[in-house]
């Protein structure tokens, strides 16, 4: 096999002395270029990194291989190399052993082929590309990132659009501290009218006094408001109370006139009842004189008809006393269900008041908390210099994933993952303080938002 020397002549015969020379110069620049990854020698390649061989003069075997899942390259006339684990230098020397005193050919643009030999010190061998790092957290744009040399924390925050607290948590503390603060107001208008509801109620229940504004001082909604709720149930009190007192009147109006009927009926009953006797009476004297020849035949049809028609009679006003007797009952019936009716309804809608006023203190503890948060978090942002960052760097090293803390100046390694948090040096561990139940309880109770940056809790 040709020596390193008898290559270089054959160089200077095929290409002449220009291309030698260029040669020359493509030497000085690899010893160059193998420098630089020597003052970072102490980076091991490993899956997912990318190199990059070439040979000088022949740029058909310049070729990038990715670092596959078993730690291998894959490389013309050398065919697959594990690599992963390896320093680069230890690598270089690893594929120029394998492609040196490799016999590659090459036409020439007159035509002509031109056996090269590849020397062994010529081969080159860099990271083209290098494992990507990953950050996560409080940043803007988390997710997948290409590492460059030498990137620090902070670099890599900046390229993730800076740290965003609000990303994951919330939207804009602001838009919905808005939002939250009219329906924290809603809410204390419906558990206003809930509560004068209630109050209406038992009044008609007679188990309270007259409604008046002074029951819903404590509500933190406008006395305006507050007064319009009182009068609106005030006005619906007097109206189903009308009402009640309305159909009472009319049962009790029924039931007098149907003991007025029934008593005409009754007399009328009894006189068509002496009635019948006395026609029957008649009959029988008309049928005994007849008998005896004293009557003619048509004056005893006259007293049948009599009879009849007295019979007919009491059978109507018989018929007409039972269907007045019914319906007095009915009116009776109803004239008695009316109270009971009434405080039944009256129960089963304080039952459905109670419901809603549950519900509506539920809703504002909720909402009361999202304030407390909203309100805190822009504090926080308003204050800026509260923040504190904590960085951590999840890397894989020889004995397995590591967890380091770091700070913004780090340096970062290949596929490092950064885990960003932002933290308040006054903002407790736990989640923010949260409205106990007792902060409401089942009376007229305050929850008292203001404009401001905190959330008042308690009973005036």
């Amino acid at each position: 096999m040709p020596n390193s020397g008898l290559r270089n002549d054959f160089y200077i015969d095929v290409f002449g002395s220009n291309l030698g020379r260029s040669i020359k110069w493509g030497l000085v620049a690899v010893g160059l270029t193998i420098f630089v990854p020597q003052a970072k020698a102490e980076y091991r390649v490993n899956i997912g990194d990318v190199l990059e061989v070439s040979v000088p003069g022949v740029p058909e075997l310049r070729h990038r291989a990715a670092v596959q899942m078993d730690g291998s390259i894959s490389l013309p006339l050398v065919g697959t190399l594990p690599v992963a684990g390896l320093l680069l230098p230890q690598i270089r020397t690893k594929i120029g052993a394998a492609l040196g005193s490799k016999v590659f050919r090459q036409r020439t643009s007159d035509g002509r082929e031109a056996v090269i030999v590849i020397d062994a010190n010529e081969v080159t061998t860099t990271v083209a590309e290098y494992r990507p790092i990953y950050v996560n957290g409080d940043v803007s744009k988390p997710g997948e990132y290409p590492y460059r040399p030498s990137i620090t924390a902070r670099q890599l925050v900046a390229v993730a659009g800076g740290y965003d607290i609000m990303r994951i948590r919330m939207n804009n503390p602001y838009l919905e501290s808005a939002d939250l603060r009219s329906e924290y107001g809603s809410l204390w208008t419906d558990l206003a009218k809930e509560q004068a509801r209630m109050w209406r109620i038992k009044n008609e229940l007679g188990e309270a006094t007259q409604l008046n504004p002074g029951i819903l001082t404590d509500v933190p909604i406008a006395r305006s408001a507050i007064s319009e709720i009182v009068n609106a149930e005030t006005e619906y009190l007097k109206t189903k109370q009308s009402d009640f007192q309305q159909e009472k009147t009319f049962l009790q109006g029924g039931v007098r006139r149907g003991d007025d009927e029934i008593r005409v009926l009754s007399e009328q009953q009894k006189k068509e009842e002496e009635g019948l006797h006395s026609d029957l009476e008649e009959l029988q004297k008309a049928s005994d004189l007849f008998a005896r020849g004293s009557l003619t035949s048509p004056r005893v049809t006259d007293a049948r008809r009599a009879v009849l028609l007295s019979s007919t009679r009491k059978l109507q006003t018989t018929a007409q006393l039972l269907q007045a007797k019914k319906q007095q009952d009915e009116l009776s019936r109803k004239l008695a269900k009316l109270d009971d009716q009434r405080r039944l309804d009256l129960l089963r809608e304080l039952q459905d008041t109670s419901v809603k006023l549950n519900q509506i203190r539920e809703k504002l503890q909720s909402v009361g908390e999202k304030l407390q948060y909203t309100s805190m978090v822009r504090s926080q942002l308003a204050r800026g210099s509260g923040n504190k960052t904590e960085i951590a760097i999840i890397r894989k090293g020889d004995k397995g994933q590591e967890r380091i803390v770091a700070s913004e100046d780090t340096e970062l390694e290949p596929g490092d993952a950064v885990e960003v948090t932002l933290r308040y040096h006054d903002r407790p561990d736990a989640s923010p303080r949260s409205l106990s139940h007792s902060s409401i309880p089942s009376g007229i109770d305050r929850v008292d938002a203001t404009g401001s940056d905190s959330l008042r809790v308690g009973r005036r």
